[in-house]
């Protein structure tokens, strides 16, 4: 099978690249060994992120890296076997955590963001999923009063300058948008623009449904099998290879294993993640999602369960489940909110692919002809999948960029 372009990866940012590609007149093949969304793009918290302009830095106090390196807080996990394979990245993340960097990077990222919920939007109302969006954004909740006020300092400062609305709450206040809330509380703030979705893999398969809809074609296959040739990239089947002159790796968490199989090695690290479903307790039910400000976990009411996300948990990829997050936050979610048994016997696990600037990669790949990466977009691949993937088909096909693409360019470290 011959085609314009092969796109790697169906979650959230693969699906929408491809979407973006055959909008603009490319006859593109999607490829994954699985049906669409249903790894990192199902597990995740299922938030639109228009709030999500300034990245999650790395730590810069060090009494706070003690204690994360010690594995005495509940908002991050590291495995210290991993730190040979992980540390040069790790370190090129902490440099960026400078006040200067994050400034930086918060002003490469706000094209994209402000772009998230227009560019989903369109797609939502194409594949006719408008039903699965809750636009009530989210609340995130704090007992620790220097905590709330360091939140609110942010709100009002960094935030503010990139259009961020976030509305400070009272106790009271919380207690009536959600009545169901354990106090007591120093307070709060409702981030009212974000989105949400009642399953972030219903939303992705519907958007890959739509693709097929208008005339692509999704396979099943390896995408560690990529090969080149001449002017064309290949993926071998048993059916018959799949190629074209173009391959978009847009593969998350995969795209570094992908890469180094060509010989292409990216500061790549992963942030791994946990989530557990909880049942309805009585009618308690979040009217929306829920963070705990002072522990760094999510509730989210999700299809007629409570999903619990946890923090970040630095480990390889690959390494055995290690859900001791999930262990030290569960007791605190329910003295948080009505949570009934656990729905599953065991946890997700997913990881968010991360490069150390916090902004993803989206571009050709200097070198090889028709290699383009779409990937690297850390806690925001659901979010920012759309608009990117608009950039990527501009980039592709010779239209103007909606806007500058140096700063997610592939060679920038």
């Amino acid at each position: 099978m011959r085609s314009d372009v092969i796109v790697l990866g169906a979650g959230m940012v693969g699906v929408s690249a491809a979407l973006a590609l055959q909008s603009r007149g490319r006859n593109v093949v999607l490829i994954d060994r699985r049906p669409a969304a249903e790894e990192t793009s199902y597990g995740n918290a299922g938030l639109i992120q228009r709030e999500g302009v300034v990245p999650y830095a790395f730590p810069r106090a060090w009494k706070t890296i003690l204690k994360s390196a010690l594995n005495q807080t509940t908002q991050s996990h590291l495995h210290w076997s991993a730190l040979p394979w992980i540390a040069p990245a790790l370190y090129q993340y902490w440099r960026h955590g400078t006040p200067e960097r994050v400034e930086a990077t918060s002003h490469a990222a706000a094209p994209l963001v402000e772009h998230s919920l227009t560019e989903h939007e369109a797609l939502t109302q194409a594949a006719g999923a408008t039903a699965l969006v809750r636009r009530t954004g989210y609340l995130k909740v704090f007992r620790d009063e220097a905590l709330l006020a360091a939140e609110l300092a942010l709100d009002q400062g960094s935030r503010r300058r990139w259009g961020i609305t976030a509305e400070a709450k009272t106790e009271a206040e919380l207690r009536a948008i959600e009545p169901h809330l354990s106090g007591p509380f120093a307070g709060g703030v409702l981030m009212s623009q974000p989105w949400s979705v009642a399953s972030p893999g219903a939303l992705g398969k519907a958007y890959a449904e739509l693709f097929v809809k208008r005339g692509g074609t999704f396979l099943t296959a390896d995408a560690t099998m990529l090969q080149s040739a001449a002017d064309s990239w290949t993926i071998p089947r048993v059916e018959g290879p799949v190629s074209a002159p173009h391959v978009v790796i847009a593969l998350g968490p995969w795209s570094d294993e992908v890469l180094r199989c060509l010989g292409i090695k990216l500061p790549f690290f992963v942030k791994r993640g946990y989530h557990m479903h909880y049942r309805q307790l009585g009618n308690a039910i979040p009217s929306r999602p829920i963070v705990d400000g002072d522990n760094g976990y999510l509730l989210s009411p999700m299809n007629g369960v409570i999903r619990l996300t946890t923090g970040a948990e630095f480990a390889r990829h690959k390494a055995l489940p290690t859900p001791v997050q999930l262990g030290k936050v569960e007791p605190l979610a329910r003295a948080l909110f009505p949570l009934g048994d656990r729905a599953e016997t065991a946890p997700w696990l997913g990881a968010r692919p991360c490069l150390p600037d916090m902004l993803p990669m989206v571009g050709a790949v200097p070198g090889y002809s028709g290699l383009w990466i779409d990937s690297g977009h850390h806690h925001l691949g659901f979010t920012l999948g759309p608009v990117t993937g608009r950039l990527l088909a501009e980039l592709m096909t010779g239209e103007a960029p909606f806007t500058d693409p140096r700063p997610y360019r592939v060679d920038r470290f």
